[in-house]
């Protein structure tokens, strides 16, 4: 699939295949994306994720809106004691099946916003 999209600065996902998410020249499974610079990821099953697993993305200065949290091919609501971690530090998290956070990364980042994504395996 491919997403079209205002090019933003720093990296944006561009489309998604069978082995994962489209950036730039790369392809990344699992993918951390900040403003600044995209990774592959290493998630850990969703039910234990924490804010550890997630340092990569969580880093920004200033720190981000918001985290958007792609949970694979389905909606699954992230472990709670990770969303009031996030929302105590001032960090809001917006979950959703990895296809529409790619696409939503791509329409957010193309308005300007700093946000912060982890996208599990589509």
């Amino acid at each position: 699939m491919r997403i079209d999209r205002t090019r933003a600065d720093g990296p944006v996902v561009s489309g998604l295949s069978v082995g994962g998410f489209r950036v730039d020249e790369n392809v990344y499974r699992a993918l951390a994306i900040t403003p600044e610079r995209a990774d592959e990821w290493s998630p850990p099953p969703l039910e234990a994720l924490d804010q550890a697993a997630l340092a990569p993305v969580l880093g920004l200065d200033p720190p981000p809106e918001f985290l958007l949290l792609g949970t694979g091919r389905a909606l699954v609501r992230p472990p709670l004691e990770l969303v009031h971690g996030l929302e105590a530090s001032g960090i809001g998290v917006e979950a959703m099946d990895s296809r529409a956070a790619a696409r939503a990364w791509a329409v957010l980042r193309g308005e300007g916003r700093w946000i912060a994504g982890a996208f599990y395996p589509i």
